[in-house]
């Protein structure tokens, strides 16, 4: 199975599918080069961008995120300013250090093709590499699609489908799950909670403190993206002209932290989310959660809630909430996509909010049961959400509409805990189907191409 590490990984904005993606197969690539003839022997690389990453691709970061991969950066260890630097060098003088060893010609404009009117049916973030000798001959060409969170995958590995929804990735696990249900029932049978029967999977890849490591590291780099967002100002960048609101709301709510006012609630989650999504939007460093689109609801709900009676932040809250949520997001990753480009935004915000209602009713004391339940809920009123970024931004609505995510996934986690059962008559694995085939029925300019709703309504000023 995979591992809930994969389900939140460390890399910089503004998109999980169309730039953390792009920098990992583009990295990927020169690795196979690597190893199927040397760097040697390459005097050119060229970039076909396809679908929705050609479509999106300068809004949404995948041009730079792809020159940057071939330069050898790795997303969880990109620092935004290097890569700021590299690429400027890179623009100004058409050379490119292929994977950090072999300095090649490169013309961003020549070399990297926007082809946004092939759509692969394998999945709509595809992306083909090819490497030419002096002679012009191909050494190596690769298909890879992003798809989704940061995951890619090669057009083998899209062409055989796992069996029975389970993901092969790593060591046998003592628990596997498919569903919903079978993680129910595996949680009936040894008494485990979510989180206690994660943790025992996790065991199998890794020692424990490995992956206690791995869990306390993406929540600091939670708060580390929060904190910055809280005092970063100035206007986006991209053209929008989109003001930066996090830090003047923090001020705010700072001045006046014991309000009374029953809404400051939401006021609380909304900061949170914005600072987070206002980072993503800027380039900055955030974790996939699951993608980055989504990426400020998760960090939002365990800012608020994850704390000690002296509000201090409590580590082993921060713990099972990941750990159940994570849960949460490996079964929409098997058993459906986190792929806004083939979900439309209910694959992204939708899953986000999902996974923070099922990790903070766990984080409340709720049972594995009343854990799906809130995942239920968090999706079921997410359905049919496009993804219509305007001027292929992650800004508009994509900020706001974390902030709404991070507050919607409270009330579905406090809906779970207050039922009774006769009113569930919805389960997770149905709406994580429902959602699917939603996605698969949705028309393409409403997933992450920029060419409805929203996206074309909307004049760019």
């Amino acid at each position: 199975m995979l591992s809930v590490l994969d389900i939140f990984r460390i890399g910089i904005g503004p998109s999980s599918s169309h730039t953390v993606g792009p920098m990992r197969i583009a990295r990927r690539f020169v690795r196979a080069l690597e190893k199927a003839s040397g760097l040697d022997k390459v005097a050119r690389v060229a970039v076909e961008l396809q679908g929705s990453l050609a479509l999106t691709g300068v809004g949404h970061g995948t041009v730079d995120a792809s020159i940057l991969g071939l330069a050898g950066f790795q997303a969880d260890r990109t620092d935004p300013d290097k890569a700021a630097d590299t690429l400027a060098g890179i623009r100004e003088t058409n050379r490119l250090m292929l994977g950090g060893k072999r300095e090649i010609a490169f013309d961003p404009k020549a070399d990297i093709d926007l082809a946004g009117h092939i759509i692969p049916d394998l999945h709509p973030n595809g992306m083909v590499l090819r490497a030419y000798d002096k002679a012009g001959g191909i050494l190596l060409e690769r298909t890879y699609f992003s798809t989704g969170g940061g995951f890619v995958a090669s057009e083998a590995q899209l062409r055989r489908p796992p069996k029975d929804d389970r993901v092969k990735a790593g060591a046998d696990v003592p628990h596997p799950f498919g569903s919903a249900k079978e993680l129910l029932a595996l949680c009936a049978e040894h008494d485990l909670t979510v989180a206690d029967l994660i943790l025992a999977n996790e065991d199998a890849m890794r020692p424990r403190e490995g992956t206690i490591a791995g869990l306390d590291r993406i929540a600091a780099a939670m708060d580390q993206c929060i904190d910055r967002g809280l005092t970063q100002r100035g206007i986006l960048p991209g053209g929008l002209k989109v003001q930066r609101r996090a830090p003047d709301l923090w001020d705010k709510l700072s001045g006046n932290p014991m309000s009374n006012e029953r809404e400051q609630l939401f006021d609380w989650l909304n900061c949170y989310a914005m600072a987070v999504n206002e980072e993503n939007a800027a380039g900055g460093r955030v974790v996939t959660a699951p993608t980055n689109g989504a990426a400020g609801i998760i960090p939002s709900v365990i800012r608020f809630y994850c704390k000690t009676a002296e509000d201090e932040d409590c580590i082993e809250k921060r713990r099972l909430f990941l750990l159940t949520a994570g849960a949460v997001g490996l079964l929409y990753k098997q058993r459906a996509s986190i792929s806004g480009a083939e979900m439309g935004c209910q694959g992204e915000v939708g899953v986000a909010c999902s996974m923070a209602a099922g990790g903070l009713a766990a984080l409340w004391g709720g049972s594995p049961v009343q854990v799906a339940s809130a995942a239920e809920i968090g999706m079921e009123h997410n359905l049919g959400l496009t993804c219509d970024p305007v001027g292929g931004l992650v800004q508009v609505p994509c900020i706001e509409r974390n902030a709404i995510g991070a507050v919607k996934a409270v009330n579905a986690a406090r809906l779970a805990l207050h039922r009774t059962g006769a009113e569930s008559l919805v389960s997770l694995d149905q709406v994580i189907e429902t959602m699917r085939q939603t996605g698969l029925d949705m028309s393409n300019k409403y997933k992450e191409t920029s060419q409805g709703g929203l996206a074309v309504n909307v004049v760019e000023c």
